[in-house]
C-alpha cells in the first residue's frame, strides 16, 4: 500500500544520501546513477519486488538484477534499509579490503545480491536466463491448483547496458521466446563517462528497437519525482505476461547536485564535499550530518521485513500443500534446488569398445544423452550448432518460454548472450545448464566464461571441432591459441579428451563437480578407442592426468604428454621407440587444473622428476608447456595460426605426429 508522498520524498532522499556519503568517504565510485534511478528503484523495491531480507535465499522470491553494476550504492543501501544482514559499517567500508560492499555487486559477498554485475550488458543478459529458469522450473514442478513457482526477473540497466552487443543479442532472444515475466526499467539519463550519450547514442530509438525485438515498451516522462507514473508502468508491465516489458524513464545523473547534475562529471567520481553538501542541502537534508537515517524512512523500508516474512509464509503453507498431495516432487525439488544427482544418475552411460572409433564430439553427444535422461535439471543448447555440436537432447523438445515445456534452449548465432544467459540460469539455481559452439568461438563467450569463473558458477561449456584438424574451413575457424588462453583463467577446468572413453570419464568429473564452470574441449575429426586390455583409458580424467601407457622393459627414460587427440600422436612416437630399445611413458593430461589440485606425491607418481626428457604434443600454442616438460623439454605444437586444407594434412604439415614426437625424444636423450 503507498504511503504519503512526504515519506516517499523521505526514503528516496535517504537512498541517495547513503549512496552520495559512501562515495565520498570511499573517495571512489559512482553516484550519479543512484541520484537519478532512486525514485524507481524505491517504488520497484517497495511496492512490487516480492522477497524477504531475513531470508534472502527464499526459493520463490522475485529476482533483481543491477545490470549497471556501477551504481551498486544504489543497490547497498536498499539491501541495508530494507533489513539485509547488511550493516552501516559494511555501507562506511563501500570499495575497501575485504568489506561486503565491493565496488560492483558481488554474487555470494553481500547478502541479497543475485548476480555479479559491472561489465555492461551482462546483468541485463543474466536477468533472460533467469526468467528462463523460472519458466522451465515452473514446468517441471507446478500442478494443477499447486503453483509454487511464479517469480518476475526485474533488471535496472543504463545507456551503458543498451549500447553492448551481448544485450541487444539477449534482448532479441528474449522477444522471440516471450518471456513475459522479463522487466527492465531503464535509466535513461543521457550520459556515459566520457560525456553525453549523443556523441555515441544519438539517432537510435531505443524503444522502437525494443518493439522490434517484441518487447512491451513504455515511457515514463519524469522519473526523477514522478512515482506515480513509475507505479503505473511496473504495474502495466507486469499484467503484460506475453512480451518482456522495457520502461524507458527519463531521469537526471547526479539529481539534486547543483554543479554536476546532468553532466559526465557526475558518473564515475565522487561529488566532493562540498559539492555534498550541497546536494544535500538541495534535496532538503542536513548537510552535517553523515549517512543519517530518519526514523521515518526505516520504519517504511523495514516494513519490507514484515511484507517479506508474510510472502514466503503464503508460499510454505502452498509448499506444505503440495507436498502432501506430491510427496515424490517435493522430494525432487529439495534436491534440485542444492544441485543433487539422482543416484542412478550415471547408469546408462556408454562404454566405446576398440571398434567404436568416433570424434569426441559424437561420443560427447551420447553421453550427454544418457545423463540427461537421469537428470532432468540438466538443460541448455547450442549456437545454432547443434547438428555439429552432437548436443541436441534427443526426445527432449525445444524450450517454450510460455510454458517452460522442452529443454533444448535455441539460442541461435548469439555466442555472446549465449554464455551470459547460462549464467543467468546458474544464478538462479533449480537448472545445469550447458551451452555449446564451435571452440574458436569460445573468444565470443570470454565475458560470460570470465564471470562464470569468478563466481564459480556450475555452468558446463561444450567447445568441439577443438584444432587445426577442422581441415577446410582454415585459420578462422581454427583454435590455436584458446586452450592456453583458458587455462590462465583462475576455477575453471579446462578438460580435452583422447578418446570416446576420456569423454565419458570427462562428463562424469563435470556432473560431480558441482562449484565452478568447466569446459569440454572436443574433436571434429574420428579418433580411435584406446584399448583397454592394454592400457587404462579414462581411468585417470579424474586425476587430471594418468599414465597412460608404461615404458617396456624398465624405468621410463622419457615421458611423453598429450592431450586430446594428441595423446595418439604420443602413443604412436612410443610405439616407434619402442623398436629402438628407447623406453617411453605416455602421459594422457587431459586437465591441467585438475592435476595441479592432485597431492604431491601423485604428481611425482605420473612425472617423476627424475626423467627430465619430457615432450608434450599439442594442437595449439606451447606457451604453459614448460610447468610440465621442465626447462629442458620440448613442446610441440602450433605456434602460428594455421591453414585451410585437409585436416590430416595439416598435422602432417604442422609436425604433430609420431615421427616428429620421436624425434623430439631421440635429440632429448642424446644431449
Amino acid at each position: 500500500m503507498r504511503v504519503d508522498k512526504a515519506i516517499e520524498q523521505l526514503s528516496i532522499n535517504t537512498i541517495r544520501t547513503l549512496a552520495i556519503d559512501a562515495v565520498q568517504k570511499a573517495n571512489s565510485g559512482h553516484p550519479g546513477l543512484p541520484l537519478g534511478a532512486a525514485p524507481m528503484a524505491y517504488v520497484l523495491w517497495q511496492y512490487h519486488l516480492r522477497h524477504n531480507p531475513v531470508d534472502p535465499l527464499w526459493p520463490d522470491r522475485d529476482r533483481f538484477v543491477l545490470s549497471a553494476g556501477h551504481g551498486s550504492m544504489l543497490l547497498y543501501a536498499l539491501l541495508h534499509l530494507t533489513g539485509y544482514d547488511l550493516t552501516m559499517e559494511d555501507l562506511r567500508a563501500f570499495r575497501q579490503w575485504g568489506s561486503r560492499t565491493p565496488g560492483h555487486p558481488e554474487l555470494r559477498v553481500t547478502p541479497g545480491v543475485e548476480a555479479t554485475t559491472g561489465p555492461l550488458g551482462q546483468g541485463s543478459a543474466n536477468a533472460v536466463g533467469m526468467a528462463i529458469a523460472e519458466r522451465l522450473l515452473a514446468y517441471r514442478f507446478n500442478r494443477p491448483g499447486h503453483t509454487i513457482v511464479d517469480h518476475r526477473t526485474y533488471g535496472l540497466v543504463s545507456d551503458g547496458d543498451l549500447m553492448e552487443g551481448v544485450n541487444a543479442e539477449a534482448a532479441s532472444l528474449a522477444g522471440h521466446l516471450r518471456l513475459g515475466k522479463l522487466i527492465y526499467l531503464y535509466d535513461c539519463n543521457h550520459i556515459s563517462l566520457d560525456g553525453p550519450t549523443s556523441l555515441t547514442f544519438s539517432t537510435e530509438d531505443v524503444g522502437a528497437r525494443y518493439r522490434a525485438y517484441g518487447w512491451h515498451v513504455q515511457q515514463v516522462a519524469d522519473g526523477n519525482t514522478d512515482t506515480d507514473a513509475i507505479e503505473a508502468a511496473i504495474r502495466a508491465a507486469e499484467a503484460e505476461t506475453g512480451r518482456p516489458s522495457l520502461i524507458v524513464v527519463q531521469t537526471t545523473i547526479g539529481y539534486g547536485s547543483p554543479h554536476k547534475q546532468g553532466k559526465s562529471e557526475a558518473h564515475g567520481s565522487p561529488l566532493g564535499a562540498e559539492e555534498v553538501r550541497l546536494t544535500k542541502q538541495a534535496l532538503g537534508w542536513d548537510p552535517d550530518k553523515s549517512f543519517f537515517i530518519p526514523e521515518a524512512a526505516l520504519q517504511h523500508f523495514r516494513s519490507a521485513v514484515e511484507r517479506g516474512q508474510g510472502q514466503q509464509a503464503e508460499w510454505q503453507k502452498r509448499f506444505a500443500s503440495y507436498a502432501q498431495e506430491y510427496p515424490e516432487l517435493a522430494a525432487e525439488w529439495h534436491a534440485t534446488l542444492r544441485g543433487e544427482l539422482p543416484r542412478d544418475w550415471d547408469a546408462d552411460l556408454p562404454t566405446f569398445g576398440r571398434g567404436d572409433a568416433q570424434a569426441t564430439r559424437q561420443a560427447g553427444g551420447k553421453v550427454l544423452n544418457a545423463i540427461a535422461k537421469r537428470v532432468p535439471f540438466l538443460v541448455g543448447g547450442d549456437a545454432d550448432l547443434s547438428v555439429s555440436t552432437s548436443t541436441a537432447l534427443k526426445d527432449a523438445g525445444s524450450f517454450d518460454a510460455q510454458t517452460g515445456a522442452g529443454r533444448n534452449l535455441h539460442f541461435g548465432v548469439r555466442e555472446h548472450a549465449m554464455g551470459s544467459i547460462a549464467n543467468g540460469m546458474a544464478y538462479h539455481g533449480g537448472v545445469r545448464p550447458f551451452v555449446a559452439t564451435f571452440f574458436v568461438f569460445s573468444d565470443y563467450m570470454r565475458p560470460a566464461v570470465r564471470l562464470a569463473a569468478l563466481n564459480e558458477l556450475p555452468v558446463i561449456f561444450v567447445w568441439t571441432h577443438d584444432s587445426i584438424a577442422l581441415g577446410e574451413d582454415g585459420p578462422t575457424h581454427q583454435p590455436v591459441e584458446q586452450l592456453m588462453s583458458l587455462r590462465v583463467m583462475p576455477h575453471i577446468a579446462v578438460i580435452r579428451p583422447a578418446d570416446p572413453n576420456e569423454t565419458r570419464e570427462a562428463w562424469r568429473w563435470v556432473m560431480e563437480h558441482g562449484t565452478g564452470p568447466a569446459a569440454l574441449v572436443l574433436s571434429r575429426q574420428k579418433l580411435p578407442v584406446i584399448d583397454a586390455a592394454a592400457l587404462s583409458p579414462g581411468s585417470g580424467v579424474s586425476r587430471g592426468a594418468y599414465v597412460l601407457a608404461e615404458a617396456e622393459g624398465g624405468p621410463p627414460q622419457a615421458i611423453v604428454i598429450g592431450t586430446g587427440a594428441e595423446v595418439h600422436v604420443a602413443l604412436g612416437a612410443r610405439a616407434q621407440l619402442a623398436q629402438e630399445g628407447v623406453r617411453v611413458r605416455v602421459v594422457s593430461m587431459p586437465c591441467w587444473e585438475i592435476f595441479a589440485t592432485q597431492s604431491p606425491e601423485y604428481r611425482e607418481s605420473v612425472l617423476p622428476a627424475a626423467v627430465q626428457a619430457r615432450v608434450s604434443v599439442e594442437a595449439g600454442v606451447t606457451l604453459g608447456w614448460e610447468r610440465w616438460i621442465g626447462e629442458h623439454g620440448v613442446a610441440i605444437g602450433v605456434d602460428r595460426f594455421g591453414a585451410s586444407a585437409p585436416g590430416e594434412v595439416n598435422l602432417e604439415k604442422f609436425g604433430l605426429t609420431p615421427d616428429t614426437v620421436a624425434g623430439a625424444v631421440r635429440r632429448l636423450l642424446a644431449r
